[in-house]
């Protein structure tokens, strides 16, 4: 039972931190210090990936209809949207860089920055970027209002952005794609749609990666918890995702900058910590 309630406890750590610019890998590798979920350890990196597949099921679920190429018009015939395919087009283009990257070098990337250093750095560092950029922004009329409005060219660069939250945990690939497209003057509802929609072939391939890594060969129980997982993080998506379209409208991302540099600073001072006291 208990290690249930730490299951249900990292699903919604996932479907909060996930969508929000704040890091879900940084913000489950600092709660796996503490709850220590009782598993492999190939199990628990199996675990914090595919419990991701929840906040997949949650964008899918909201922007259904925003993914289908196929509507019907006003006679009841079925035609295709051509915007929807030029969405999917700038969706794979922005995925290029990680997935190349992240295929070659995941085991390396993984062995040599999961740890409390690097996350408690990325998340300062990003932190300050955060505050400097919609400072720089402010009062600013931004070039791209919609998601429709990206470009080809936008569309890589906010891979390229993602491709740096691939590489170091704490980063935040939310965080990255958002500060990558505001700083190159899309609106923070669209930064915020588009970064959404890339999560989709971005943590269902991380996700098989895995699977395909690290095999099936795992208990009933741990399927149950990985199960309870993914459903907790599916259903905090839903209500984290919507949280944000409505805070965008009104706000910026100055608190998300703020509260990374602070939380930044605990994970650095617990390192510190538990390099001198252990």
């Amino acid at each position: 039972m208990i290690e249930i309630l730490k299951a249900i406890f990292l699903g919604i750590v996932e479907g909060i931190t996930e969508w929000l610019p704040v890091s879900s890998t940084g913000h489950m590798i600092l709660v796996d210090e503490f709850l220590q979920l009782k598993a492999s350890e190939s199990f628990k990196e199996l675990f914090f990936v595919v419990i991701q597949f929840g906040a997949i099921l949650a964008v899918l679920t909201i922007y259904f209809k925003r993914f289908i190429p196929f509507k019907q018009n006003s006679k009841g015939q079925t035609v295709t949207d051509p915007k929807v395919f030029r969405l999917w087009l700038k969706i794979i283009i922005a995925c290029i860089p990680a997935a190349v990257i992240g295929i070659l070098f995941d085991d390396v990337f993984t062995a040599l920055f999961y740890n409390f250093q690097t996350v408690g750095l990325a998340l300062i560092i990003f932190g300050v970027a955060f505050i400097m950029v919609e400072n720089q922004n402010e009062g600013k009329r931004t070039r791209v209002q919609t998601v429709n409005d990206i470009s080809y060219k936008d569309a890589f660069i906010i891979g390229l952005f993602q491709l740096i939250a691939a590489v170091f945990p704490g980063t935040s690939r939310s965080g990255a794609t958002i500060l990558g497209s505001i700083a190159i003057g899309i609106s923070r509802a669209a930064a915020a749609e588009f970064t959404f929609f890339l999560a989709v072939p971005v943590m269902f391939g991380a996700s098989l990666l895995k699977f395909f890594k690290l095999g099936f060969a795992y208990s009933a129980f741990e399927w149950l918890i990985l199960a309870i997982g993914t459903v907790t993080a599916y259903i905090v998506s839903i209500f984290a995702i919507k949280f944000l379209m409505g805070y965008v409208k009104k706000h910026d991302f100055k608190v998300f900058g703020w509260y990374r540099i602070v939380l930044g600073g605990i994970v650095m001072a617990y390192w510190v910590f538990t390099v001198l006291f252990s």
